[in-house]
Order: structure tokens, then C-alpha cells, then sequence
């Protein structure tokens, strides 16, 4: 039985290319291989917001909401501010039915930069509040 030697970790180079590769791969929405891409760079670098916040997308548009949950919820956590981590989060939890904890993220989103897109997702999450779909 031969011991196999550590694997070294990928330089900041290397994680800034694979970082690159799985927002560019995101975009595409191929979140899979995102995912995959992005694995190093979650490994070396766990409490980097930017890299929470793209691991969160991929997890969304994979579907994997309570994975996306848990991603977005600490970017929130770290970084308060973030307009774009709260308007996805408060997409995930839409999606995972916990309207009323969407809609508040929501809001705190379009509160900080009020753009149509956080707007419209107001509308449609109060809507469905309206009709009871909670």
C-alpha cells in the first residue's frame, strides 16, 4: 500500500480562476458544475463572502434550497449590507414556502437599492400572502 501525499491547495491564483469559472458557469446556469468549480475555493477560503454568496446561487439554481439558505444567511451575517444576498435569500425562502420570512428580506433588500427587480418580487410574495398561498 503506497501513502499518498497531501494534495497541496490551489494557489490564490488558482482560486481566483476557479472562483471565475463558477460565476461565469452560474451565469450560464449550469450550477452543477459551478458547484463543482467552486469547490476549492469554498475549501480554502469558507468565510469569504463573495465565495458564500456565488456557492448560494449555484445552490439555488440547483435547487438545493436549504444549502442555498445556509449560504445566504451567513453572507447576511457577515456582511449586513448586502442587498443582492438578502434579495436571493428571500428568493430561496419563497421557494421554500416561508413567505413571510421572504418578504422581509425582501424588503430589506429594496430598502437598500430599489431597484424593479426586488420590487416585483415584493409584489409577487405579498400577493401569494394575500391570497393565503403561505
Amino acid at each position: 500500500m503506497v501513502d499518498e501525499e497531501p494534495v497541496p491547495a490551489p494557489s490564490g491564483e488558482a482560486r481566483f480562476r476557479a472562483f471565475r469559472q463558477a460565476e461565469a458557469l452560474v451565469q450560464r446556469r449550469r450550477p452543477l458544475d459551478a458547484l463543482k468549480a467552486l469547490e476549492p475555493v469554498l475549501d480554502a477560503e469558507p468565510d469569504k463572502p463573495s465565495v458564500q454568496l456565488l456557492a448560494g446561487r449555484a445552490y439555488f439554481h440547483s435547487a438545493q434550497l436549504n444549502r442555498a439558505e445556509q449560504a445566504l444567511t451567513r453572507v447576511v451575517e457577515m456582511d449586513p449590507s448586502d442587498h443582492y444576498a438578502r434579495f436571493v435569500l428571500g428568493r430561496t425562502l419563497q421557494r421554500l414556502g416561508r413567505l413571510v420570512e421572504a418578504l422581509a428580506q425582501l424588503r430589506m433588500a429594496s430598502a437598500m437599492n430599489p431597484v424593479p427587480e426586488y420590487q416585483d418580487a415584493i409584489g409577487e410574495v405579498s400577493a401569494r400572502l394575500a391570497l393565503g398561498n403561505t
